[in-house]
This record gives structure tokens, C-alpha cells and sequence, in this order.
């Protein structure tokens, strides 16, 4: 029976189903500070143990300082709470734990695919919205919340309703400096926050078998901004490359039969999709948002739509921009170059050649904080560290930093940022902030300009 990629997987993990539900087996359970200490209190309140702490990995990266002499004191008590609950959670269940001393240490979305601990086939969770993101290495991957955290920790399964089949076939040649950011940024604007509410989401075509695997991870992320749970890239040989020799990735005769075990894992025909949207990325200008959600966005020299909705008045009122305005005109006065979207190391490459042997502006402040502690060693050795120094950045440790300002990283307010993020909601980066979504590329380009100009 020919079936698409996201069944393939899915039916495998079926334990048993019942009124519409199926039970899963989940097989990497990825955890951090924020989601996990009421549903390790759950576990003790109930008497349970911890079913498989051998499938379940934490880090510490929502309210970890990025400044390095800051790193040992946390100023915000509830924060601080929370990464000690982590650390003595960990403790006592006999979780692995990647802590701030970790050289693994990193965004929960950034160290599951360099550690090999997200392969191709799998069926993987996190208190997080954009567990998406793994689904670029061919997987199931998902968000969860609190409640089902602690049924995960308990049984490690969870009752789902299986969603239907979406292919997101996108094809034609990137034009230089276009990225995956692009893409998706794009396929919003075009369809929607809403347009993948239900559906898993499978992007194909020739594009993406040309995207490396860390430009499928940067799609896959934001699928939940366009309001689907799962976002999947079927497995090829650059995936296989990616994960060979990593740290957790099987070895040896076992990576040789893990390979043989996943090679049917592929959509057997686009007819199976239940619906399929299509972009043809020829022609394909660098996005930026101009408002308070992912489908505000234009072409870098498109015009901000008129306004058709009291939401849209509020977003403009918000942002204090007004229609018929270009990106040019936005007054950007600080820069953020990170997160689980764009903080990888082929982003920190692509910023750093923009900036190489040039000065931000003087109107600019620009903080790169890269995803991982592994990426940061990567920025360092290969001289990326001084580049971003010698432009007038400021480089950080790793952490999600100003994408969602749960530590001191937060954007003045009434400050516009030209940010690499998934999320310019009111607020996001700060109170009362203004955020600008776009390419590591463009946000690069931003900071030495001093405004949004490819120039």
C-alpha cells in the first residue's frame, strides 16, 4: 500500500488506536527549564518513575544569560528557579543533562540534530512549538504541552489525532541571496498563518533536495507559523552525511543497518497529499515583516499593503509604520543575528561574509548569539568570533537571547529590530518591541547599512 512519508512513520509508532486516537510511542523525549518542572512534580506527586530517562535529554536554554560574566547570576528569580528545578530534576530521574558548563549545551532545536540524538524515522517531542524543526532530518516532531510532557515522561507514548497530508512543493533555482527564510517567510505571506492548521506539513521538489540540511532545518522550524504541528524533509544522502559521526548517531554495522532500515522513507506519490500548495522560487526577493504576525511580510521592495482590517490598523498602529511604506523607510536601530531558526553555523557564515572587513553603521546595535556552544566553537575556529567583533557586533553565548526575552536580552522599547527570529508578535523581544522578521543575509546586510537595503 503506497502511503506518503509522515504515514510511513507515523503508522510505525501506532501502539494502539482508539475513537479517532492513536497511542504513539515516542521515541526522543527532549526537555528544558520551562516546560518540564510541573510535570516532573507530577511524577513525585503520583508516585511514578521516569519511564525511559535513556530516550529523554535536556539542556538549559530559554532563561540562560548570553553574556559570559553574566553567566553564573541570574537576575530574574523565576528563571533562576526554573534552571535549578532543571539541573535537580535531572538529578533525581537520572536524566542527561547538557547544562551552561556543557560544550553540548545549547537551544533545545539546535542540539538535537548536531548530537544525532533527531534522526531520520523517528518519532520526536518537546515542550516547545517549534519541535518542527527536527522534522527537516526526515522525522515526526512535534510540540507538546505541560500535561502531555508528564505522559510522556510517565509512559513515554501519547494519544494524537493523526492530522492529514500536506506537500509544499517548491521548486526552480534560488537567486543569490534567497535562503530558506525566504521560503517559508513567503509561503505565509502567501497562504497564511492558518493555511497548515491540520495537515503535516511535507516540503519537496527540487529546491529543497538542494538545500543543505541546516536550510531544511530553518523551513521545518516555522511550520508552526504557519499553523502546522509537523514539518518534514524526506531523508536523502545529505541527510545521512549530516548525521554520520555524530555524537549519539549509531556506529558502525549498527549505522549501516540504520540506513537499510530507513531507505523506504519517502513519499511513494504526490497524489497521496490530501492537499498541495505550490512556489516557484525563480524569481524569489529577500521578506521582511513589516507587522505583528509571520503573514505581514513583503518583498524587500514591495509597498506594506493597505490596511483592510481593524488588525491590520492595530499592527500598523503598533509598529508605527503606515501602508505604501517600503522596508528602506523602517528606522532599525538594532539587529539580532541567532535563534533555534537561524543561530546554526552555515547562518553565522553567510552574516560573517556580509560583514567581513566592513563597520555596522553608526544608527546600529547588532548581537549575534549563536544556537550552540558547538556552533560557537565552529564561529571561533573558523575566525567568524572576530569578523562579527571587528564590525562592531557583540557575539554572546549561546541561548534563545532575544527572540523571546526571557532573560535581561530584550530590545528597547519602541526600538525596531531586523531579526532573524521566527516570531514578531507584540512584544516578543521585549516589551513594547518591534520586530522585523528576515535572513541572517539581510539582517547582516541591515546592521552595515544602517537600514534594509540589499545595497
Amino acid at each position: 500500500m503506497q502511503k506518503t512519508l509522515f504515514d510511513k512513520i507515523w503508522d510505525q509508532h501506532v501502539i494502539v488506536s482508539k475513537d479517532d486516537k492513536d497511542l504513539l510511542y515516542i521515541d526522543l523525549h527532549l526537555i528544558h527549564e520551562v516546560t518540564s518542572p510541573q510535570a516532573f512534580e507530577g511524577l513525585r506527586l503520583k508516585n511514578r518513575k521516569l519511564r525511559r530517562p535513556d530516550r529523554t535529554f535536556a539542556t538549559m536554554d530559554h532563561n540562560t544569560p548570553t553574556v559570559l560574566e553574566h553567566r553564573d547570576f541570574i537576575e530574574d528569580p523565576l528563571s533562576a528557579e526554573q534552571l535549578k528545578s532543571l539541573a535537580d530534576n535531572c538529578a533525581e530521574f537520572g536524566v542527561t543533562l547538557f547544562d551552561m558548563e556543557s560544550e553540548y549545551n545549547g537551544i533545545v532545536h539546535m542540539i538535537g540534530p548536531e548530537l544525532g540524538l533527531s534522526l531520520p524515522g523517528k518519532t520526536i517531542v518537546c515542550g516547545d512549538s517549534h519541535t518542527a524543526t527536527h522534522g527537516a532530518l526526515g522525522a515526526i516532531a512535534f510540540g507538546i504541552g505541560t500535561s502531555e510532557v508528564e505522559d510522556v515522561f510517565a509512559t513515554q507514548c501519547m494519544w494524537q489525532t493523526k492530522p492529514k497530508n500536506m506537500g509544499v512543493k517548491i521548486t526552480g533555482v534560488l537567486p543569490d541571496n534567497v535562503f530558506a527564510k525566504d521560503i517559508i517567510l513567503k509561503l505565509i505571506a502567501e497562504n497564511g498563518v492558518s493555511f497548515g492548521t491540520g495537515y503535516a506539513i511535507e516540503y519537496y521538489g527540487d529546491t529543497i533536495e538542494n538545500l543543505s540540511v541546516e536550510e531544511r532545518l530553518s523551513l521545518c522550524n516555522m511550520s508552526i507559523e504557519g499553523g502546522a504541528k509537523f514539518g518534514l524533509v524526506k531523508p536523502d544522502q545529505k541527510t545521512l552525511d549530516y548525521i554520520a559521526d555524530r555524537k549519539y548517531t549509531p556506529k558502525g554495522e549498527e549505522f549501516e543497518n540504520f540506513k537499510e532500515s530507513i531507505k523506504d522513507l519517502v513519499t511513494d506519490d504526490e497524489s497521496l497529499f490530501d492537499k498541495i500548495i505550490k512556489l516557484d522560487v525563480t524569481d524569489l526577493k529577500p521578506q521582511v515583516s513589516y507587522g505583528t504576525n509571520p503573514a505581514m511580510t513583503v518583498d524587500i521592495d514591495q509597498p506594506f499593503p493597505e490596511i483592510k482590517s481593524v488588525e491590520d490598523q492595530t499592527a500598523y498602529d503598533y509598529m508605527d509604520l503606515k501602508p505604501g511604506m517600503k522596508a528602506e523607510e523602517i528606522p532599525i536601530e538594532f539587529v539580532f543575528i541567532g535563534s533555534c531558526t537561524n543561530g546554526r553555523i552555515n547562518d553565522l557564515r553567510i552574516a560573517a561574509e556580509v560583514m567581513r572587513d566592513k563597520k555596522i553603521a553608526e544608527n546600529i546595535s547588532c548581537v549575534v548569539v549563536p544556537g550552540s556552544m558547538q556552533v560557537l566553537q565552529k564561529a571561533k575556529e573558523e575566525g567568524l568570533l572576530e569578523i562579527f567583533e571587528q564590525a562592531g557586533c557583540e557575539t554572546r553565548m549561546p541561548g534563545c537571547s532575544y527572540c523571546l526575552a526571557m532573560n535581561e536580552d530584550r530590545v528597547t522599547a519602541g526600538s525596531h529590530c531586523a531579526s532573524t527570529s521566527n516570531r514578531n508578535f507584540e512584544g516578543r523581544q521585549g516589551e513594547r518591541s518591534r520586530t522585523h522578521l528576515m535572513s541572517p543575509y539581510l539582517a547582516a546586510k541591515t546592521a552595515i547599512e544602517g537600514r534594509i537595503s540589499l545595497e
